[in-house]
Formats: structure tokens, sequence, C-alpha cells
């Protein structure tokens, strides 16, 4: 119990013994933990010059918890999700404290009622037919990253793969044969296997008979043969998205992220009449909730619908003035 007394040895508690030993937490979970708890040090040694090292429990309270996400918002212009992340993190953390230090349940309890806010729900931005064409004509072939940018582009279009899982993938992930498909590790260490088109597999093979840089068996490498930062496909994407709106002028309205792709991918199988269930498995989405999205940004579907709906009965009428000396009666 000595070693929780304090903030530093609680904070370092959760994250060895709840978070990598009980919980054993993605590498991802606890990166975003650690960035969250960095941020929010930092934030208090700038507000009241406390050293991190030096910090009791009773010092974060709600309103410094308050403060630092309003900085957030402000300073760093984090949005409504992001705020939301970090709020999250902090309740995990506080969540655990409450059965190590059962004296601060009060100052706890305050922390936790801290509400999270509604973001806004934009539509999901998604690409066309022609603008996935243009997109995936952008790199030259000629060369070895050209190759490689188009596999792993036509990949991500057809599988919907998170980031993460994308440049996470391996060769022996890979099975081209009868059946061919994927398999990859998404959020909660959960397995999925998504189905490859005639066309992928073939870009693949073509692919594979590349020579292997850095003895690696990673997918999609770098030029040094490691792993693909999330940086690094985020440029490849925009640089090769730059490239095609000479040829598809209707790119340069939209922002193109690697998300955009899995976007593109649920849209795609959404306007092919596959089923919402369905979809939610291709994606590895927990719950079908949240492959409604994809629902309200299909306008296709909705003139679709409109289209099978019988017209109303009425007539259109044409406006005809009263006569002056009615409307000066009105008038009065």
């Amino acid at each position: 119990m000595s070693t929780t007394a304090n903030f530093p040895g609680l904070l370092e508690a959760f994250f060895t013994q709840r978070l990598m030993h009980h919980r054993q937490a993605s590498p991802h979970t606890i990166a975003s933990y650690r960035d969250t708890f960095r941020l929010l040090l930092e934030f208090i040694r700038a507000r009241r010059g406390t050293p991190p090292s030096r910090l009791n429990l009773a010092d974060l309270d709600a309103p410094l918890i308050g403060a630092f996400l309003a900085d957030l918002e402000t300073t760093r212009g984090n949005g409504s999700r992001s705020r939301n992340l970090r709020l999250a993190a902090i309740r995990t953390f506080f969540r655990y404290a409450a059965y190590q230090q059962p004296a601060h349940a009060a100052l706890i309890q305050r922390v936790l009622a801290i509400p999270s806010r509604r973001p806004a729900r934009p539509l999901v931005g998604f690409l066309t037919r022609p603008e996935m064409a243009a997109l995936l004509a952008a790199p030259d072939q000629r060369t070895w990253g050209g190759r490689r940018d188009y596999a792993l582009l036509l990949v991500a279009l057809q599988t919907g793969l998170r980031l993460s899982e994308l440049t996470g993938l391996r060769r022996p992930d890979l099975a081209l044969g009868p059946g061919a498909h994927v398999r990859c590790q998404g959020k909660g260490r959960k397995e999925r296997c998504t189905p490859l088109t005639t066309q992928g597999v073939q870009a693949l093979k073509a692919w594979l008979r590349e020579p292997v840089r850095g003895g690696a068996d990673v997918l999609f490498p770098s030029a040094r043969g490691a792993r693909l930062s999330a940086d690094g496909v985020q440029y490849l994407v925009a640089k090769h998205v730059r490239a095609a709106r000479a040829q598809c002028p209707s790119l340069c309205a939209k922002r193109v992220s690697p998300h955009v792709l899995r976007h593109t991918a649920a849209m795609e199988l959404l306007q092919a009449g596959v089923d919402c269930a369905v979809i939610a498995l291709w994606l590895g989405h927990e719950s079908v909730d949240t492959t409604q999205i994809y629902l309200d940004a299909t306008l296709a579907m909705k003139e679709a619908a409109l289209r099978k709906t019988p017209a109303l009965p009425g007539k259109l009428g044409r406006y005809r003035p009263d006569d002056h000396l009615l409307r000066f009666l009105k008038s009065l």
C-alpha cells in the first residue's frame, strides 16, 4: 500500500499493474493513456508550478480536471471527441484510485461526475467510384514505392481495415488461395478475417513477388523494411490524393485521410445492398449501432427510397391576389 500512498506511486501502479498486468491493455491504449497524463501533468506544472513527482491525489480535484479539459479545446484546438477520449482515460484512473485510496472517495466521485461533451455528428466522408479510380491510378507503379502504395490503397479501399490494422499486416496474415482473405487483429485484440476480391488477390500476389526489404515479414514496409508509421501512411495518402486531383477535380473539395478509405469500403458494401449487421462484422464494429452512421451519409439510397414512395395527392395552385378593396378591409 505504501507504493500508492501518493499520486506518483498510484499512477505508476495504475499503468504497470492495472493496465499492463491485469487488463493486458493493447499498446495503443497504453500510449493513449500515457499521452493523456503527460498533457495533464504538464498543464498542472504550468498552472501551479508543482512538479509532477510532488503531487498528491488531493491536488487533482474536479475544478483542475475541468480546467485541463477546457484548455485542450481552447489552447490545443481539440474537438469534443478528443476531449472525451482524455476524460475517459482520467475516469479509468480515478476508478482505480477509488479502490486504492477510499479516503478520497468524495474527491474521486466529483471527478467521475464530470460529464462528457456530446460531439457534433457530421456526415461521414467517402469517395465515389471515379474518385477511387483516380486515387488508385496516382501511384507510379514503375517504382517500388508506387507498387507498394497501389497495393496498400487497394487493400484499404476493399477491406476497410483501420490504419493500425493495415500497418500491422504481415505476409503470413494473407491467404490468397480459395476463399482468399486477410486476417487482422482489431480493437480489443479481436481477430477477424476479411475476404479479398479477385483484383485484390492479383495485386497482392504481384506485390509478394517483390524482394523483401530489411528481412522482415511486414506486408507494407517502409523503404528500410520497417513497419510503416501512421504518419507515413497519412503522408502517402495525401501525396496521391494531390496527384489524383488533376484527373478528378471533385477530390479538391474533400479531405481524404486513411479513415476515409475505411468509410469508402463501408459505403461500397452498403450501396451494394449488404446488411448493416454484415458490414459491422466486416469492419469489426462492436455494435451495429456504429454502422448506422453510413445510412445517414448515402444520399443515393435515400433518393432510391423516395422514388419508391407514391406521390401525394394535390394540385399546384396559382397565386391570385385579392381585390384591392378586400385587401384594404383585411388590413384594418
